[in-house]
């Protein structure tokens, strides 16, 4: 609900596989942020490449808001995973499909590649392939740290996600005081919506 959504893919050789596993990288919703922080950095160094891009509220809400139906925030997703691999050009792409439909998901992707290639899209594919983990670990460790700068310019309101408590606590503090919303927040997610017509 605060701060950019942030999407990461590496190039890995195979035998470079079983390395991720020995050095601890698994679904990284399952891991705390330190030993994200900690893996971050080896996971880069046994990979070819890797690449980032941060999606800023403002462009999550134009695409939630503003688009047309089938092409909202999956649609918005696949834009920028499509970028990501027209950048790291991988023969084979592992991908975890946030679309109910992974086909539809993966179609989305090679629709905007100038390049054909193999797309493996699947539900918690994070949890099934190491490298998804991996580049699930480098997206969250970004996010970690810009939402360490934001926390900086704005205060502490918690990990930035709807689910948690003192998140929304912040949000409705910030309401009441300022009468307005802020930069940093997605006003498309659900919560933000049923925060501001409770108390505006």
């Amino acid at each position: 609900m605060i701060g950019p959504l942030v999407i990461a893919g590496l190039v890995m050789r195979q035998e470079n596989i079983e390395s991720l596993i020995r050095i601890g990288v698994r679904d990284s919703k399952s891991l705390s942020g330190k030993a994200r922080a900690i893996l971050a950095p080896k996971i880069i160094e046994l990979a070819e490449e890797h690449a980032l891009v941060e999606i800023l509220p403002q462009e999550v809400d134009s695409a939630v808001i503003r688009g047309r139906p089938m092409m909202r925030l999956n649609w918005l997703e696949a834009k920028y995973f499509s970028k990501i691999l027209e950048r790291l050009g991988p023969e084979v792409a592992y991908v975890d499909a946030p679309d109910r439909s992974p086909e539809r998901f993966a179609c989305q992707i090679l629709q905007n590649l100038n390049t054909p290639l193999r797309i493996i899209a699947e539900h918690r594919a994070d949890v099934k392939y190491p490298i998804v983990s991996a580049a699930s670990i480098l997206a969250k460790v970004r996010r970690d740290i810009v939402i360490s700068e934001l926390k900086r310019l704005y205060g502490d309101f918690g990990s930035g996600y709807p689910s948690d408590p003192k998140t929304v606590n912040f949000l409705r503090e910030w309401i009441l005081k300022n009468r307005g919303d802020l930069p940093i927040l997605r006003r498309s997610w659900g919560t933000f919506r049923r925060v501001w017509a409770e108390l505006l």
